[in-house]
């Protein structure tokens, strides 16, 4: 008897199979966990039945399009096997590696020609219904057509392409793959040599199969021809977008051709004339030829009388799609060079100039009002509020914390996962109140918040979800959280809100542990019953991961409700690049974008996270296909709560855009447009330290519309002419109550010159005595920074108001130091903004006939005074000398007082 010794599997490949099992464990984990975090926070924003569609419209499509290339490659590659004489059956362990190999080619073939969300939004579509909206001027087709259909044929038949293409190659790979079985001697039954004769490949097209696949791809060809005809009107011709003339004309008529060569190419291939369909392949090359040619010859010698409608068609299209068409309303403003203003009459608007840079405050508050070094603010924003029954300007800023400043403490795991949880309170101030050192006028201050005013309350001033974040944070704990710093103690709290998601089971514990490669959250023994984590705390990323089909806004900003919660506001764009005609702009990290709309206002609750999407453009095709596949997700804008609507405004992302756009845009003559006879570019300043003038910044300001009574809160921006720097137009988003949305520009006439903010720094930079002042703080170690200048239409003239600041050396914390008042040739500079208000009130402005006299720090020339006030007068000069010298030294408490006997002494008067 023999006994046989079985061989023992080798133990690296014993220790291979381990570590593939590990893996794949730790894969699976992983996974489940992170399905497992997912689920319980789309439950906490109620949207769970979103997350499940999103799932399935994600993988829905791509799975669709898996099988369709599977099964046509399974049966190209089955019939090639039949066609070489063979039956695949036969050979079981080819057929399963072969299977495998057309399933990863069917895979590969899917992603890259199949977009999922692009068949979604087709199939979301459907229930759009044109109406009135913008058509086409060539074609007819309304707008849905370019950003939803279009798309979607040219992804299925891009799809449809790549599989023919596939089974082609499949097809003839297989076949003769197997033929070479037989051709060599070795694989031959009779031995014999090798002979070309057994290729049969004057059989090619022969097979049924061959010729189907041949004829799809054919038809599939023809309708990319036919597609292409959309495809170009967004052909980018220099001058304009669109279709010209040599596209109508002759590239047109040239698609048509290739469509009529492809179909005819069927035919051949049905009849077995290969040679004949294959030679049909130069009439689409016409098309790479011809219309050039009669662009050079014909086009180009007369393009302007050619293509005069055809521009005329980008320009109306391009202002549609920015929303500067219907939205837009443009005025004639006769301006003059400077009037006599009734500033009573103006007091509303006068009031609420802003005196404070929202740069120089944040700068000053991140020194005053930071308490302690984990504190810091991360942006400041602007905005209106009903303040002692006025409305007034207001610049805020939420105090956040930042736990990388925790230093050493940082290490410990406990502090930012359990005590160090959240931000606290805000600074808020008057955008033109300055206290006598030169600081803002605090209306919100300080921890805990100290309000100072009757008119605003802060209730719940914890800030959880913000733009300064980290996570996870886990509330209700058995340890305390640090809310504020009081003297050398903290004050500590327990989170009362209903954010976050349960964390107390065994289960929960390890999915955030796994999903965070962090074992401590299974380990400690923190949490109670009722705790919870708090994840995407981030503001941005929280709206992102609920709704990523929408751009959001980069700069959310902090409101203040009437019951005193804050709340996050957030700007949502609907955007493409599909819009036919129209202008492309580069909008950061949106990319190119030639049609936009803020079609979405989100509002994040800074407590408990809970998070509203409102539709504020109903007329939007994009949100509503959203609002279709989403029907949970949004709600209308008139749900918004009224001490929310009230701070809604037009977004500055938006306005950029159409800032840019409306820079040529708004020449609508075509052959205006075509020799950029009016072109425009953005208004520019002198800001901060920097000695080059630099592009203003789109600003939000309390003011008057010309032709309306009551103030209100508007985005403006100031254009000069292209190469000059005197102003020409002046664009104002309106942002209150029905007007929100509503554009208006001033238009100005062309005859008489109205001085740009550029001239008037250079105005400024020659008067004596504000260069001798800002030259003699400039060297007290300290430096001067200018704020960015406010151009208000008044009356019938502009008031351009600068303030100037002065920073010490040694931290950056600006004061306000000097306003400076111009309009015209008249400018008044002053100490505080009040001096210089009241001199415009009471100074006499120069006749029409006469030269204009020019207003500086001393006593105006053309106001003699009268001989009794004299004394008054020198007394009011040396009380401002010595304001000057105090400040210049830092001595702030002396320089108010100096500054009230100046407000005595006028007051006496």
């Amino acid at each position: 008897m023999v006994v046989r010794e079985i061989p023992r599997r080798p133990r690296t490949s014993r220790k291979f199979y381990i570590i593939a099992l590990i893996a794949a464990i730790l894969i699976a984990a992983r996974t489940l966990a992170s399905y497992t975090i997912e689920y319980e926070w789309w439950k906490e924003m109620d949207q769970v039945g979103t997350w499940a569609n999103m799932l399935l419209y994600g993988i829905g499509p791509l799975i669709g399009a898996i099988v369709l290339a599977f099964v046509v490659l399974w049966i190209g590659h089955a019939r090639g096997v039949k066609f070489a004489g063979y039956r695949l059956g036969d050979y079981p362990l080819y057929a399963r590696i072969s299977t495998i190999a057309i399933l990863a080619i069917s895979v590969l073939i899917a992603l890259s020609t199949m977009d999922s969300w692009t068949v979604v939004r087709y199939l979301g579509a459907r229930s759009i219904a044109a109406g009135a909206a913008w058509h086409d001027p060539v074609f007819g087709r309304p707008l849905a057509f370019y950003l939803f259909d279009l798309p979607f044929y040219s992804n299925l038949l891009g799809l449809v392409l790549g599989i023919t293409f596939f089974a082609l190659i499949v097809y003839w790979l297989t076949a003769r793959g197997w033929q070479l079985r037989h051709i060599f001697p070795q694989g031959r039954e009779d031995g014999m040599a090798f002979d070309l004769r057994d290729l049969r490949l004057h059989g090619a097209m022969e097979s049924s199969f061959l010729r189907g696949v041949a004829t799809v791809l054919l038809i599939a060809l023809a309708g990319r021809f036919f597609l292409s005809r959309y495809s170009m009107l967004l052909n980018d011709h220099r001058f304009m977008v669109g279709i010209d003339y040599v596209n109508q004309n002759i590239d047109l008529p040239l698609r048509w051709a290739s469509i009529a060569a492809c179909l005819a190419a069927i035919i051949l291939v049905w009849a077995g004339r290969l040679r004949y369909a294959i030679a049909l392949a130069v009439v689409p090359l016409l098309q790479y030829v011809v219309p050039g040619v009669v662009s050079g010859l014909y086009v180009g010698p007369n393009e302007i009388s050619i293509e005069r409608p055809y521009i005329a068609r980008h320009i109306e299209a391009t202002r549609a799609a920015f929303g500067i068409n219907s939205h837009m309303v443009e005025k004639q403003y006769p301006a003059k060079l400077e009037s006599r203003i009734d500033v009573s009459q103006h007091k509303s608007e006068l009031d609420n100039v802003r005196l404070w840079d929202w740069r120089a405050f944040h700068d000053t508050i991140t020194q005053i009002q930071a308490l302690r070094q984990y504190y810091t603010f991360t942006g400041t924003d602007v905005d209106r509020y009903q303040i002692d029954g006025q409305l007034r300007q207001v610049l805020l800023s939420p105090r956040e914390l930042d736990v990388s400043q925790l230093a050493e403490a940082r290490g410990n795991w406990i502090n930012p996962h359990f005590i160090y949880t959240h931000g606290y309170g805000l600074v808020m101030a008057e955008a033109n109140r300055i206290t006598p050192s030169g600081q803002p006028v605090l209306l919100i201050q300080d921890a805990p918040p100290k309000v100072n005013t009757s008119s605003l309350k802060l209730t719940r001033p914890e800030l959880y979800y913000g733009e300064k974040i980290h996570e996870p944070v886990f509330v209700r704990t058995r340890q305390p959280e640090f809310n504020y710093p009081a003297g050398a103690d903290n004050v500590h709290s327990q989170y009362e809100g209903k954010g976050g998601i349960p964390i107390s089971s065994f289960l929960m514990r390890l999915s955030a542990a796994v999903e965070y490669s962090d074992w401590n959250i299974l380990l400690t023994g923190y949490f109670t019953g009722e705790s919870r984590m708090l994840i995407r705390r981030d503001v941005k990323q929280r709206l992102e991961t609920l709704a990523n089909f929408i751009q959001w806004d980069a700069d959310p900003y902090l409101v203040i409700t009437d019951a005193g919660r804050m709340v996050w506001m957030v700007d949502g764009y609907t955007t493409s690049n599909q819009h036919p005609y129209s202008r492309i702009v580069q909008m950061g990290e949106m990319g190119p974008v030639n049609y936009i709309r803020n079609s979405v206002k989100a509002t994040v609750d800074a407590y408990d996270g809970h998070v509203s999407l409102y539709v504020f453009d109903a007329a939007d095709p994009i949100i509503q296909a959203w609002q279709s596949i989403f029907p949970k997700l949004f709600q209308p804008a008139a749900n918004m709560p009224p001490d929310l609507r009230k701070h809604v405004r037009y977004p500055e992302m938006l306005f950029r855009a159409q800032a840019e756009i409306y820079r040529a845009f708004h020449m609508q003559n075509p052959e205006s447009f075509y020799n950029k006879e009016d072109l425009w570019d953005i208004a520019k300043n002198i800001y901060g330290q920097a000695k080059q003038a630099e592009n203003m910044e789109p600003t939000y300001v309390i003011a008057t519309l010309p032709g309306e009574t009551q103030p209100e809160f508007l985005l403006m921006q100031s254009f000069t002419p292209r190469s000059k720097d005197n102003l020409i137009g002046v664009m104002m988003a309106r942002c209150d109550g029905e007007h929100l949305g509503e554009i208006v520009v001033l238009l100005l006439s062309k005859q008489n010159l109205i001085y740009g903010p550029l001239q008037i720094e250079a105005k400024i930079d020659s008067d004596q005595n504000i260069s001798k002042d800002l030259t003699l703080w400039g060297q007290q170690g300290s430096s001067v920074l200018r704020g960015q200048m406010l151009v208000l239409p008044i009356q019938d003239t502009f008031l351009y108001i600068e303030p100037i600041y002065i920073q010490s050396s040694q931290a950056r914390m600006p004061q306000l130091k000097k306003v400076v008042i111009a309009m015209g040739n008249t400018i008044i500079y002053r100490d505080t903004y009040e001096q210089a208000l009241a001199e415009l009130a009471g100074g006499s402005m120069p006749s029409e006939t006469a030269p204009p006299v020019q207003v500086t720090s001393t006593a105006p020339v053309q106001m003699r005074p009268e001989p009794q006030k004299n004394a008054a007068l020198d007394a009011i000069r040396n009380h401002l000398k010595r304001y000057r010298e105090l400040s210049a030294q830092g001595k702030w408490a002396e320089a108010g007082k100096e500054l009230e006997a100046v407000e005595a002494a006028v007051g006496r008067q």
